[in-house]
């Protein structure tokens, strides 16, 4: 659910939303992950309206029934840069978590806090690691027969290469700036 109130907080930062366009954008980003039903979003909508994290204004609808625009309120603009500031490890180490930050980090206006929060991701990418370890020692794709494992670690660590350049970049980048 959190990664969910970040997603919203995020695409209410960038500008406000019919509570219809917003579920399309949160479908795009994390949708393929989970999908979102009315059952979570709405009631979610409203609970973090009533903690004053976002508002809902009626306008007339294009055709006939008012819609209903959602805003960020300036407590949720403070949440939000917040929680992409110091994310929850989790947000670190799990990949859908870390594009959800990694989409909205922009809304942290410090390069220097934009930066910590990338360091910490390479720190974590830089850390041994395997899907499958023999005792303490990692296995890696040329210790498997088995076409699909050896896919699945050619694919990772072709990934893991391409964010660790893209990361080492960015850093560069920020540090120009800070």
């Amino acid at each position: 659910m959190i990664m969910l109130e970040l997603a919203i907080l995020g695409f209410l930062r960038d500008g406000p939303l019919h509570g219809y366009d917003l579920r399309k954008r949160l479908a795009a980003l994390t949708g393929h992950i989970r999908p979102i039903a009315d059952g979570t979003l709405y009631p979610l909508l409203k609970r973090m309206e009533a903690a004053g994290l976002l508002s809902r204004e009626l306008q007339p609808g294009q055709a006939a029934a008012p819609r209903h625009m959602l805003s960020l309120t300036e407590a949720g603009a403070t949440v939000l840069r917040d929680r992409l500031r110091e994310p929850d490890e989790l947000f670190i180490t799990d990949e859908n978590r870390w594009f959800t930050v990694l989409a909205f980090l922009r809304h942290l206006d410090d390069p220097a806090a934009q930066a910590a929060v990338l360091r910490r991701r390479l720190h974590f990418l830089t850390q041994p690691a395997s899907f499958f370890w023999d005792g303490d020692r990692p296995l890696r794709a040329a210790d498997f027969d088995d076409v699909f494992r050896q896919g699945l670690f050619t694919i990772a660590t072709a990934t893991t290469r391409a964010e660790l350049t893209w990361l080492r970049q960015a850093l560069a980048t920020l540090e120009q700036t800070s």
